[in-house]
């Protein structure tokens, strides 16, 4: 500790402030201007004391800093990725099915989901669900062998509660 140092007694509720330094004690002076000289191991340093030397520019900017408006940092926002649902039923496709073969049918389900494929990539769109049915699995397999050709392209099967079993959702990803 040295001269000018703020020390509490030990034994007594007093703060004080060392004015001398001797062999084995100080003097101290109490906040009411009482001098008295203790022993070194009755006091201790005070704690709770500053010594802060505060700059007025500096005190003026923090003051001037913390009443100026904020800027408020905008949220992103979470969009949902809007999904193109596309229904392959062949009846959705073409008026008749009349004289059709049902492979002349499954051209037609396969070209239309090639033609969304290629508009969606084109327009940047994320996510297109292809809802194709149940039946024997043919044209959903099919789906799968023309998905595999696109590189930037997963799939995978469409949410069960809005869709059921039948449909297939596939996922652009970008270059």
């Amino acid at each position: 500790m040295k001269i000018g140092d703020f020390v509490e007694l030990i034994d007594d509720a007093m703060v004080a402030e060392i004015i001398e330094i001797k062999e084995d004690s100080y003097v101290i002076e109490s906040e009411d201007g009482f001098q008295m000289e203790v022993s070194k191991n009755e006091v201790v340093p005070r704690l709770n004391h500053l010594d802060v030397d505060f700059n007025k520019a500096d005190v003026k900017q923090k003051i001037i800093d913390d009443l100026s408006p904020k800027k408020k940092k905008s949220k992103k926002v979470l969009r949902e990725i809007p999904v193109i649902e596309v229904d392959l039923h062949i009846h959705n496709l073409t008026d008749t099915t009349r004289h059709m073969s049902n492979y002349e049918m499954l051209n037609i389900q396969l070209n239309e989901a090639q033609r969304r494929i290629d508009s969606a990539i084109k327009h940047r769109h994320k996510k297109i669900v292809f809802i194709h049915g149940v039946g024997q699995g043919v044209l959903k397999a099919e789906l799968e062998t023309l998905f595999r050709r696109y590189d930037r392209i997963t799939y995978y099967d469409a949410d069960y509660k809005t869709y059921g079993v039948g449909a297939t959702e596939i996922y652009i990803y970008d270059n």
